[in-house]
């Protein structure tokens, strides 16, 4: 009797526990296939999207309604090495003052982790920063080059240096009377020219030690186009391509720069050059173009090239990629 009774109790629980047991299950079930006859199936936030890079300087189309004799530019992209520019690119012109980062990175380089005497430190300083010509004399002949009047196209010593340690291709010596021979007016292609300004920007130019001081130098260049800020042997070379740069560039970290500009080489022409380097890219444009047009003119034709190829261009529309709903 004891045996039965037990038997059935045992029974009634099972029976009891499964009846529980279900709803619960079900209720369960229900909740993860989503329920209420949806389909089963239960849609997911698209993720947040990923905030586009900031702005930069990239190859890209560039319009100039340019009236001169020369108008050439290139864009190196420091992280992966391409050059972009005009179709005559590789075409040289009288680097001018440009030219005078290379000469006190190629003299201090050769110092290696010595310092400079006082009075060469400060002639390298107002080489790049006031622009000069007296001090890049001093500078030129410390670092072993020299002037020889001469129709040769070989380059002194100083020039040959660069095209070696920065992979020159296009430069050479200019060779017009009676400018020879002049560091002033070494012919360069804007091509060679964003070399230059990579190679000043990645230490080859003037070695680990001095690297930092000379990019320093060139991005505290002061002077405006202004008659009152340009003389006979220095002048105001902050303008150009520095001007056609938004904030959301600038703001990114300091522009290293050096322009070269000059009305006297002979030919009637504003020689007017502008390099300026961050640690994204390098960019050179130079022109050739009559001198009553004035300095303005070349100041305002970099300036516009810069903006060009500013990409993503201000006020364009960002595009958000659209993100497929997950299901489970």
């Amino acid at each position: 009797m004891r045996s039965r009774v037990t038997l059935v109790l045992a029974i009634t629980a099972v029976v009891l526990g499964g009846v529980l047991l279900v709803p619960t299950a079900y209720a369960r079930l229900a909740s993860d296939s989503g329920g209420g006859g949806g389909g089963g199936t239960s849609s997911v936030a698209a993720p947040a999207p990923t905030p586009p890079p900031p702005p930069t300087l990239a190859a890209g189309p560039v319009s100039v309604s340019f009236k001169g004799e020369f108008f050439s530019w290139a864009l190196l992209d420091r992280k992966t090495g391409k050059i972009s520019g005009s179709p005559n690119m590789t075409a040289t012109s009288s680097t001018e003052s440009m030219i005078k980062a290379w000469i006190v990175s190629d003299y201090l380089r050769q110092l290696g982790d010595k310092e400079p005497p006082a009075a060469m430190k400060e002639m390298a300083r107002l080489a790049i920063v006031d622009s000069n010509d007296g001090a890049a004399n001093k500078i030129h002949a410390a670092a072993g080059g020299s002037y020889k009047p001469s129709s040769s196209s070989v380059p002194d010593a100083v020039i040959q240096r660069a095209i070696k340690i920065c992979g020159l291709t296009d430069t050479k010596r200019g060779n017009v009377k009676p400018y020879t021979g002049y560091w002033s007016f070494t012919r360069m292609s804007p091509r060679d020219a964003a070399r230059v300004g990579d190679c000043i920007a990645d230490g080859k130019a003037a070695g680990p030690k001095w690297t930092k001081w000379v990019l320093d130098q060139m991005s505290k260049v002061k002077g405006t186009t202004a008659a009152k800020d340009q003389r006979t042997s220095s002048g105001g070379g902050r303008w150009g391509i520095i001007d056609g740069l938004p904030k959301s560039i600038t703001a990114q970290g300091p522009v290293s720069m050096k322009n070269g500009w000059t009305p006297i080489y002979g030919d009637g022409n504003w020689h007017v050059n502008c390099l300026a380097v961050t640690s994204k890219w390098s960019l050179a444009v130079m022109l050739r173009y009559p001198i009553r047009t004035g300095l303005d003119y070349g100041a305002k034709v970099c300036a516009s090239v810069a903006t060009q190829l500013v990409t993503p261009q201000p006020g364009a529309a960002l595009k958000v990629p659209q993100q497929p709903v997950g299901k489970l």
